[in-house]
Order: C-alpha cells, then structure tokens, then sequence
C-alpha cells in the first residue's frame, strides 16, 4: 500500500508547524507529520498522514507565509490532486497520474449491482477512456496555472509550458515522486541532498 495524505509546500523563514493551522495537533498527530529535506530560499515540504489537513487551512497558510502555497491530495501513492493559491487568491488545480485519476473518477452507472465485475468490462475501458481525454482537455489550463503560480512565488519563469503538460501527462509509480518533480520543473529551488 502507498501514501494516503497531503504534501504540504510553503514558503516560510519559521518551520511550517508553527503556521496557525496546525495550532490544533496533539503529540499523537505530530507523529504523523513528517518535514521533507528544505528547499533554498525557505520552501518546505510537509507529510501529513490522512485526516490532518483540510482544504479550508490553504487561504490560512497562505496568509501566515505571505507567499504563494500549494497541497498534493495522495490517494495510495497512485493519484495526487494539486491545488496551489497565491497572495491574490488566484488558484489552479491540476492531477498528476491521469490514467490512474481517470479510473477514479469515472462514473459508476446506476444499474451496476457488482463493481468488481464491471470494472472488467468493456463499458468500464471505454468510460475510463472518455474520463481521461476530459482530463487530457484541462492539462494545458492546469499547466498554465500552475506556471502564474510559480511567477506569483517570484520564481524565475525557466519552465516551459509544453513541459509542464508532458508532465502532467505522464505516469509515475509513486505520484509523491511527480509532485516533486513538478516543483523542480517549476523551477522551485531543490534541496542540496535532492540534486
């Protein structure tokens, strides 16, 4: 089984647990949470187990750093949702693992009485297929936010947007490891350990 949590990226010159949104963590949550190598320049990354964060804690964080911040929702390391905000309150959303969101995400008929037996059929293959050219239809919006976002966080503009979508379009074993490679593309600086 893989990871089902948050990844947590902010900027801050205090560790990111002292940001007003994890005021509320007992001893017995702390363990939960795990501080990844820092980036330069005071880019952090935390590890939250399931059930710590929630999407209302992200304008919060945003106005404790005063700089742009993003949060990777992980289903068992096999899709991640990407919602990052600025200062402004501009936001972008964007999955990483298509094949795998658009078996997640596709809709199961009414009429199904046994969903293992459907997800074998050809009716599943064929709605997975049209639920991953939807998601393919956003990859050129979500990467275009994604790089406003970058420039909102004062990052020098080096990605190019084509990139960026090959990116998102590709396919990981663990989506922790693309949701890092996507900050590297953005060309958020990378820890001294991770070069």
């Amino acid at each position: 089984m893989g990871f089902s949590g948050h990844l947590v990226f902010a900027r801050s010159n205090r560790p990111l647990l002292e940001a007003l949104v994890f005021d509320s963590l007992d001893e017995e949550l702390e363990d939960a949470v795990h501080v990844w190598e820092p980036r330069p320049d005071g880019w952090q990354t935390l590890q939250l187990d399931q059930g710590i964060w929630h999407d209302e804690y992200l304008p919060v964080l945003v106005d404790w750093s005063k700089a742009p911040a993003c949060v990777a929702d992980i289903s068992d390391s096999d899709i991640a949702l990407v919602t990052g905000l600025d200062a402004t309150g501009q936001r972008w959303q964007a999955w990483l693992n298509l094949d795998n969101a658009a078996r997640l995400l596709v809709d199961e008929p009414e009429d199904v009485d046994d969903v293992i037996e459907w997800l074998d059929t050809p009716e599943f293959h064929d709605a997975v297929r049209r639920k991953r050219a939807e998601l393919d239809l956003e990859v050129p919006s979500d990467a275009a936010g994604a790089l406003a976002w970058a420039a909102a966080a004062d990052i020098p503009a080096t990605a190019q947007q084509s990139r960026i979508e090959e990116l998102l379009r590709s396919q990981e074993a663990f989506a922790e490891d693309l949701f890092s490679t996507l900050l590297d593309e953005l060309g958020f600086p990378q820890c001294a350990r991770c070069l």
